[in-house]
């Protein structure tokens, strides 16, 4: 999300990265997410890894690095220690085996790990920095007039939804193919069978991150999985929310939005959320309290863990990154920090092109939604020699 929001935004799994900001904000310009989707994340709306072009570079020294020596070395070289393993470059992968035969380091010796087995490389150019989280949102069995979205299962006529590459599409009773039903057909139809009731904007939210758990009145948790999506091309709502002067340009966010949302519940909300004609479908799974699970096949680090565009960089990758120069209002004015390649979403493009993956529930979601900032990218490539 990947899977996720826009660079998620549909992605198919967490975006589990099918797919950010929340993707609304994020992916209302050229973007990138999500969202980003999302992400995340795990969307099966994501491109398939492919082998990366390189990407210009320059080397340079770790004293360059905006904010290296203030980091939380010892976060960052754990999550590289316990998720090194999906790396395929043969230096890194013989640098994650010397990590994990020393063990958990302290931010002192994690940062003498690094510089002693990396040399930084910097990204040629400026790119953005986006987050995007896994969501946890009330549900009810049964609807109400507060809980009155259906969360649906994928449908027995889509054909060929969350295939990488394939277009969603519906038999007819002739049993031609056409193009599935966008949002607003869906919306206004009844559900065969419905998974769940959830509030419309959080359903909303939902299908732009791709996947999330489900919380009930008895305490009861349910994962809610990506399952297939409609087809339809994304087409974020912060925008024409700006537009419309519904909310103001400086303050466009994920959270922004859905309070705007949940206070116009009702055909004034499903009005601009139909402007998405994109929909998801999802399936329960038990919820193992674990974190989602990237494109790299493992879970995602909180805060550590990053969705790339795999034509341009690698899964498994290390970088760090400089994000800088907010454009959302209430957002931390930097992200600096080391951080692992472990997922993908297809909004997100380019060399210098970052999602990151906040964690899960409310607080998580609320950062994620605010975090659009100007991003410098640095590559940490293994050196030759051992660790001393």
């Amino acid at each position: 999300m990947t899977q996720a929001f826009c660079g998620h935004l549909g992605k198919g799994r967490f975006v589990p990265a099918l797919l950010l900001t929340l993707a609304l904000a994020a992916c209302a310009t050229p973007k990138a997410v999500p969202p980003p989707g999302p992400g995340p994340g795990s969307i099966p709306l994501r491109p398939t890894p492919t082998e990366p072009l390189p990407a210009p570079a320059r080397p340079e020294s770790f004293a360059e690095l905006p904010g290296w020596a203030q980091d939380d070395h010892g976060a960052g070289y754990e999550a590289f220690r316990t998720t090194c393993g999906v790396a395929r470059d043969p230096a890194m992968a013989e640098i994650c085996r010397r990590s994990r035969a020393i063990g958990p380091l302290d931010s002192a010796r994690a940062k003498a790990f690094f510089e002693d087995n990396f040399r930084p490389e910097l990204l040629i150019g400026e790119g953005i920095l986006t987050a995007y989280f896994s969501p946890e949102y009330e549900a009810r069995e049964r609807p109400d007039a507060e809980f009155s979205a259906p969360v649906r299962g994928k449908p027995a006529d889509l054909i060929g939804a969350g295939t990488p590459g394939k277009d969603a599409q519906r038999r007819g009773p002739n049993g031609q193919l056409g193009a599935y039903p966008d949002r607003t057909a869906i919306e206004t139809s009844s559900p065969d069978q419905a998974l769940a009731w959830m509030r419309p904007e959080d359903l909303f939210f939902l299908q732009i991150q791709g996947s999330g758990v489900l919380t009930y009145p008895s305490g009861r948790r349910i994962k809610a999985v990506f399952a297939a999506t409609n087809g339809r091309t994304f087409i974020g709502i912060a925008n024409p929310m700006r537009d419309r002067g519904l909310l103001p340009a400086n303050n466009t966010s994920g959270e922004a939005i859905r309070t705007w949302l949940a206070d116009n519940r009702g055909p004034r909300a499903d009005e601009v959320m139909r402007l998405n004609p994109r929909y998801v479908f999802f399936t329960l799974a038990p919820d193992d309290g674990r974190q989602p699970v990237g494109a790299a096949g493992i879970p995602l680090p909180p805060g550590r863990a990053i969705a790339i565009d795999t034509g341009r960089n690698s899964l498994g990758d290390i970088f760090f990154i400089d994000g800088v120069a907010p454009t959302l209002n209430g957002a931390f004015p930097t992200y600096r920090r080391t951080v692992m390649a472990l997922d993908m979403g297809g909004a997100i493009k380019g060399a210098v092109r970052a999602d990151l993956y906040l964690g899960q529930g409310h607080g998580a979601g609320a950062e994620a939604g605010r975090v659009r900032h100007t991003l410098r990218m640095h590559r940490l490539v293994p050196k030759v020699g051992p660790y001393r």
